[in-house]
């Protein structure tokens, strides 16, 4: 799991990169990785938010609607699946794509 915190919805990470990964160590318990505060909408957005919003695949592309939009990405690179904000990290659905996408292996 990753984490690319943005400030695009109604300013809820204001704060620098280090006061971002506190508040979400802190309230959220995070452990994962958390990196550098980007823009994932608007003329800004960061080439990772392009790709993924302007994916072909339909069920995957279109705009990132709130913070803590997921995107599943398998072994490969390939993006598997996105879920939106509303989806709690241990959702079934969630978990249960996660753990095909884990049990999937490679091509060699």
């Amino acid at each position: 799991m990753l984490g690319f915190p943005a400030n695009n919805f109604a300013g809820q990470e204001p704060g620098t990169n280090a006061e971002i990964k506190a508040f979400c160590k802190k309230t959220f318990d995070v452990s994962f990785d958390m990196f550098a505060k980007l823009s994932v909408k608007g003329a800004d957005q960061a080439p990772l938010y392009k790709f993924l919003t302007g994916h072909p695949n339909k069920a995957i592309a279109g705009e990132v609607t709130w913070n803590f939009q997921k995107y599943l990405v398998g072994r490969d690179g390939t993006v598997i699946a996105k879920f939106g904000p509303r989806t709690s990290p241990d959702a079934p659905e969630l978990v249960a794509a996660i753990e095909k996408a884990l049990a999937t292996k490679p091509d060699q």
